[in-house]
């Protein structure tokens, strides 16, 4: 693997830009940095001779000469993005433009523990690799999430409430093991977060990513970075209290948003609609397949089903009721929602919408957006490879 000592500031300056720019111009690259275009050029030239960057095609023409596209060369190596969600894994092997090599999905329990999901996640980053023609010392680096709440400094969970016996346990040491590359270990909603900022080019400076699954977790860009707080836990909206009446949530608290208008929550109220005889649609459902979820939730809503607009209708509301004090505090211009939830349809994003902009001053919501997250369910896994990527070039004294 090619190696980084050596290189100036600027150098790493401009291979952190070239990654951020999705690839660019050596005319763009010189105006991001501020750089004249000869000492962009030259350090371009060193970067390209040293095997670090490379000119991959030409740029569609603006009615002059095209211009190369710059991009980081394959020689650095491949990155690792891993996605430990409740209920599902995925895992990619990642060329460092953040396209996918090999990538898997597998449904998981994350309750069964760190030694058995773990495992796993090893057994298939081997496996991938494999199959990208690549090695263990190709990694150049490798990002993780999981839902709950981590201390980033130290890439541990604290007591994560969906992830019993994953409390401080250090997943950056298990897989020191098979890895001499860096770890990183997040929140999932930062990455979804991070994959949205490196998406938009850092063209949006303050925004909100939501995810909405089993949990519901809060991704914070404030300033054109990822925040997370005094200890990480920044963005646990989940446990936002919206009905002091309601039930108690697996936090101890009662009335949580999570508890009551997360995946599970839709799922129960559709299996309670449907046992008490409120939709053919849903019993039907329930009757043939034993139980019921989201995505059966939402195709009964596409098709007119009144229980399961209703249903659709309560969630979204909900959310948007926990949004709208988030809109008020802090001021975003977009809020990009993603997980599970996106596969119910229009119908959510629709609730969460209205209840929003009811709810929400005038101010914050002049200008604002919400909208379904564009990555969808690749989200989580390109924001590992965003975070293995800044992390590691940070590591090397390059970005802020």
């Amino acid at each position: 693997m090619t190696r980084w000592s050596g290189l100036t500031a600027d150098e790493m300056r401009l291979l952190e830009t070239t990654f951020w720019s999705a690839g660019g111009s050596r005319h763009g690259m010189a105006e991001r940095l501020g750089f004249s275009r000869s000492k962009a050029n030259g350090l371009i030239a060193g970067l390209v001779e040293q095997g670090l960057l490379a000119e991959a095609g030409l740029q569609a023409s603006s009615g002059g000469r095209r211009a190369e596209n710059l991009q980081l060369h394959d020689n650095l190596g491949v990155l690792i993005g891993v996605d430990i969600g409740a209920t599902s894994l995925d895992v990619a092997v990642l060329r460092l433009d953040l396209g996918v090599l090999a990538q898997h999905t597998e449904a998981i329990d994350v309750r069964q523990g760190p030694g058995v999901v773990l495992a796993r996640v090893r057994a298939v980053m081997r496996e991938l690799l494999a199959r990208a023609g690549a090695t263990a010392r190709k990694v150049l680096g490798i990002g993780i999430g999981v839902p709950g709440p981590v201390n980033f400094g130290i890439g541990q969970l604290v007591n994560p409430p969906l992830m019993p016996g994953w409390d401080s346990f250090s997943i950056r040491d298990y897989l020191r093991e098979d890895y001499a590359a860096p770890v990183f270990v997040d929140n999932d909603v930062n990455l979804m977060a991070l994959a949205e900022l490196w998406r938009l080019k850092q063209s949006l400076d303050n925004f909100l990513v939501i995810k909405v699954g089993t949990g519901i977790g809060c991704g914070i860009v404030c300033h054109g970075e990822v925040y997370r707080g005094a200890t990480g836990s920044a963005g646990d909206v989940g446990h936002i209290c919206v009905d002091q009446s309601g039930p108690r949530c697996h936090c101890g608290n009662v009335g949580c948003v999570e508890t009551m208008a997360a995946g599970p929550a839709i799922t129960r109220m559709a299996t309670e609609a449907a046992e008490a005889g409120q939709s053919v649609m849903l019993a039907e459902c329930l009757h043939r397949q034993g139980k019921i979820d989201a995505t059966d939730v939402g195709q009964a809503s596409r098709a007119g089903d009144a229980a399961a607009n209703a249903i659709i209708q309560t969630a979204g509301s909900l959310i948007g009721q926990m949004l709208a004090s988030v809109v008020n505090f802090f001021n975003p211009s977009h809020v990009f929602i993603g997980g599970g939830i996106t596969r119910i349809g229009p119908l959510f994003l629709a609730a969460v919408r209205q209840s929003v902009y009811q709810r929400s001053l005038a101010l914050s919501t002049r200008h604002l957006e919400i909208q379904y997250t564009p990555l969808g369910a690749q989200g989580g896994v390109v924001g590992a490879g965003v975070l293995a990527m800044h992390e590691t070039l940070k590591a090397r004294g390059v970005a802020p």
